[in-house]
């Protein structure tokens, strides 16, 4: 007899429905919705943080490291002001984000590089020598 899988499912309870994250981030408090998405990936020799953040330029961000936090973080301010005979518009607006991570012990902090290409801010955060992965060896009986 091949075994069977079964997938059971949450019972959806009242008090879900009133909880602030049911709906994920949509419905989440609107520092989320400015918040930009974030990929990490560990390589065998470094970290990569990838913030995706279109209209964004480098000059636009700021990267600051304090006891192995680093935040990532950009503000940026648009004033448009229009006049026309007898009326004048100003429009202003105003974006701000700002992402920590803590970093593990095992990080060459002094070495972290960036770049911002097409939208995306590119992070590299090397690691320290001890910690990257060595290749497999045969160890001989003696």
């Amino acid at each position: 007899m091949l075994p069977m899988l079964r997938f059971t499912r949450p019972a959806l309870l009242a008090n879900d429905f009133l909880r602030n994250n049911f709906f994920g981030d949509l419905l989440d408090n609107e520092s989320n919705l400015n918040t930009p998405a974030v990929n990490i990936a560990e390589g065998t020799e470094s970290y990569t943080i990838e913030v995706a953040a279109p209209g964004l330029a480098k000059n636009d961000f700021k990267i600051n490291l304090d006891h192995n936090v680093l935040t990532i973080s950009s503000s940026k301010e648009n004033k448009k002001e229009e006049k026309n005979g007898n009326y004048t518009r100003q429009e202003f607006s105003y974006a701000s984000f700002a992402r920590s991570f803590t970093l593990p012990e095992s990080t060459e902090t002094e070495k972290i590089s960036a770049t911002c290409k097409d939208g995306i801010l590119y992070v590299s955060i090397p690691k320290k020598e001890e910690a990257k992965v060595k290749p497999a060896r045969e160890i001989a009986i003696a």
